[in-house]
């Protein structure tokens, strides 16, 4: 697997695809049409269908990148920009990818056109949901991965414990270890 999926939601983790974000080096995950494709599968929107080219690649980056802009406002007091929330109405109002029952199970085929409509339309579920108001941005100063924090108190810091929450309690704990250790003055 390529891509990391850490926050359950299609529209979060998609915005996850550029790591690092306001860092000066982000990591780009949707490197080309290929990666595209391999997002699409590995997030399960699809199956199989015609693979991406570099005109679905550019409509998948500028999506990715009004939902960012409108989880942002949200996550720090901001505007909402109407040219941002036109452009993810625009591709919600698409046909999204249908599932279909096969005598194997659960099948999506679907064009990378369906997939960023599917995509869109999670977006509008949550910027026009209750759990806008449960948007949290990661603690570890590597990550800026947004996620929905629904746990109890409300008080979750990390997009994920297996990732970042994990990094962060052991260097916590390796720093704490290396106090311990100093000579006593």
């Amino acid at each position: 697997m390529v891509h990391r999926f850490p926050c359950d939601h299609p529209a979060l983790d998609f915005v996850g695809t550029l790591r690092g974000r306001r860092f000066d080096d982000p990591l780009e995950m949707l490197d080309g049409p290929a990666s595209l494709d391999a997002w699409y599968r590995e997030s399960s929107i699809l199956d199989a269908g015609p693979p991406a080219g570099p005109a679905d690649l550019v409509d998948a980056v500028a999506l990715r990148e009004a939902i960012y802009a409108l989880v942002a406002a949200r996550l720090f007091d901001e505007e909402r920009r109407p040219a941002d929330i036109s452009l993810i109405n625009s591709f919600a109002r698409a046909t999204p990818a249908a599932p279909q029952l096969t005598p194997a199970g659960r099948r999506v085929e679907a064009t990378p056109a369906q997939a960023l409509a599917t995509v869109a339309r999670a977006a509008v579920d949550l910027l026009g949901g209750p759990d806008l108001a449960l948007l949290k941005e990661c603690q570890r100063p590597e990550c800026n991965q947004v996620f929905i924090d629904r746990s109890r108190g409300f008080r979750r810091e990390w997009c994920s414990m297996t990732t970042c929450g994990n990094k962060v309690k052991g260097a916590t704990y390796r720093a704490r270890q290396r106090g311990n250790l100093a000579p006593a003055t």
